[in-house]
């Protein structure tokens, strides 16, 4: 029996499912719209997302210019009372300069300072023969001694060879009495160990004098001494002035250039033992080389890559350059020795930028590969990279030839210098070789923007004072701290009239580029 009602109940019931049924058609469709809109907001945000995470374009123009100083300029003249050396000394100073010629350079800005410290008469300092190159130019063959003995005369007094003394009838040479001063010595030992011998004996050999007395000195004057050593006084030669002249009017005739220190040699490759993407014979090669020269350490290729211990490959550098945006017209020189493992190597850094120079390639006939071996090559690579628009080192750490040119570029007016961070591209770089290629470019983009390119910046260990003598050999003119203003003017005329007024041999018309010309080279 149907009960009233049922028939009615279904027809409504058939009526609220086909409402039911549109409303959830309609639903499902008001649905895919919102999902759909939902989905392109996703998309427009990622988008967004990704655009903004991308890392900001390096301005490669304004990288051919010099760094923002911000008020900054080199000076490295005494300002306050800085006496001329009296007439009388405590003795004979001689030292041997080893390592090559930039730890050498270092050597001998220790050696004024040291001498000024214990008021001694200077010997020429002694220039070891290279392990490497075998060079035994020595001083004369490198530096312009006249010059260095004038830049110098209001802080030390110095001789080109020990005195002949008399006795009993008999002339003979001075003899020095020898030491081995500590590594990193303290002016306490000058003043003391090493004063105390050289009252005793007249003279004293200081060997080896490879830093050899503290680097950091609580005592800006001091500091100020090494830089008029560093970037004054040591001029080298004319001649190896003028063929590095010569290469940098070359390179500079089309425009603007830059200069890589590409230490792939092997000297640096056995001391920090990267050595597995090497043949097995190439290997054998350095590894020799390591246990001849180098004391014996347990050395791990892919813990070495993995913190930045190994020098860049050529292609690794072209690869930063790349993701810098640099054109692949623009022109390199390479200061560097003979390449470890040849023309492989070099291949593909040229596919890259293939106008790559060096002093052989672009240098006058006479700078053949035979006579540019050794110091003398290593001087013209110096001067050119001093000179160029920007400088890059590949291995900066134990590199004294990249730290030197950086603080010297750092005082020739915050000159760029791009510095690549190996150890945070290392991870970028070994993910590529196991072909993670897919955003390489933006990662080494992303770590190169990190970088000061040279401005002023705070010295922190374990960065060298030659690396960076801000602010010690800076001043300014409108300063917020009186410690940074800059000396008066007329500074080398005091000096000058003190020397004087000392009634030296030493004094004589007074040449003020000595300290106000940061380079001789224009």
């Amino acid at each position: 029996m149907r009960r009233p009602g049922d028939a009615l109940g279904r027809r409504g019931g058939h009526r609220q499912l086909k409402l039911l049924g549109g409303g959830l058609k309609g639903f499902l469709g008001r649905s895919s719209v919102a999902v759909l809109v939902l989905l392109i907001c996703t998309v427009s945000l990622l988008s967004t997302m990704k655009e903004k995470n991308r890392p900001e374009q390096v301005n490669v123009d304004d990288l051919w210019e010099p760094v923002a100083s911000g008020g900054w300029r080199p000076s490295s003249a005494p300002r306050s009372d800085w006496p001329p050396p009296p007439n009388k000394s405590n003795g004979y100073l001689t030292v041997r300069c080893n390592g090559g010629l930039n730890q050498q350079r270092s050597a001998i800005c220790n050696a004024v300072l040291a001498a000024r410290i214990m008021n001694a008469t200077l010997v020429l300092p002694e220039l070891d023969a290279n392990s490497f190159w075998h060079d035994d130019s020595g001083f004369h063959g490198i530096y312009d001694v006249e010059h260095f003995i004038r830049a110098l005369r209001f802080d030390v007094r110095v001789v080109e060879s020990l005195p002949e003394i008399h006795k009993n009838g008999k002339t003979k040479k001075m003899k020095a009495y020898q030491l081995r001063p500590p590594r990193d010595a303290p002016i306490s030992w000058y003043t003391k160990d090493a004063l105390e011998k050289m009252r005793e004996h007249g003279a004293i050999y200081l060997t080896p004098f490879s830093h050899r007395l503290a680097e950091e000195i609580d005592n800006p004057e001091y500091q100020r001494l090494r830089c008029r050593v560093n970037y004054h006084a040591l001029r080298f030669k004319p001649k190896i002035m003028k063929l590095s002249n010569e290469i940098v009017n070359k390179l500079r005739a089309q425009g603007h250039f830059m200069a890589i220190h590409l230490r792939f040699e092997m000297d640096m490759l056995a001391f920090a033992g990267c050595f597995d993407i090497f043949t097995p014979e190439e290997q054998k090669i350095l590894k020799k080389y390591r246990k001849e020269n180098f004391a014996e350490k347990r050395l791990v290729y892919s813990e070495r890559r993995a913190i930045g211990k190994c020098p860049l490959t050529p292609e690794e550098v072209g690869l930063i350059l790349r993701a810098m945006e640099f054109e692949n017209s623009t022109r390199i020189y390479l200061a560097a020795g003979e390449l470890f493992g040849g023309e492989r190597f070099m291949k593909p850094f040229r596919a890259l930028f293939p106008r790559l120079e060096n002093h052989s390639t672009v240098g006058p006939v006479e700078m053949t590969a035979e006579n540019t071996r050794g110091l003398l090559g290593s001087a013209v690579d110096y001067m050119v990279c001093l000179l160029s628009d920007i400088f890059m080192p590949t291995y900066d750490g134990p590199s004294n030839f990249a730290n030197n040119l950086m603080g010297h570029r750092l005082y020739y007016g915050f000159r760029t210098t791009i510095q690549p961070d190996r150890k945070a591209l290392a991870p970028v770089f070994i993910d590529r070789e196991n072909g993670k290629i897919a955003g390489s470019e933006d990662a080494v983009r992303r770590v190169m923007l990190k970088s000061t390119f040279g401005g002023p910046h705070k010295r922190v260990r374990p960065e060298s004072f030659y690396t960076n003598s801000w602010p010690e050999c800076f001043c300014q003119t409108s300063p917020q701290n009186p410690s940074d203003k800059c000396p008066p003017d007329n500074v080398l005329e005091v000096l000058d009239n003190q020397l004087r007024s000392e009634g030296t041999d030493d004094a004589e018309p007074l040449n003020t580029s000595i300290l106000t010309d940061s380079m001789a080279v224009k």
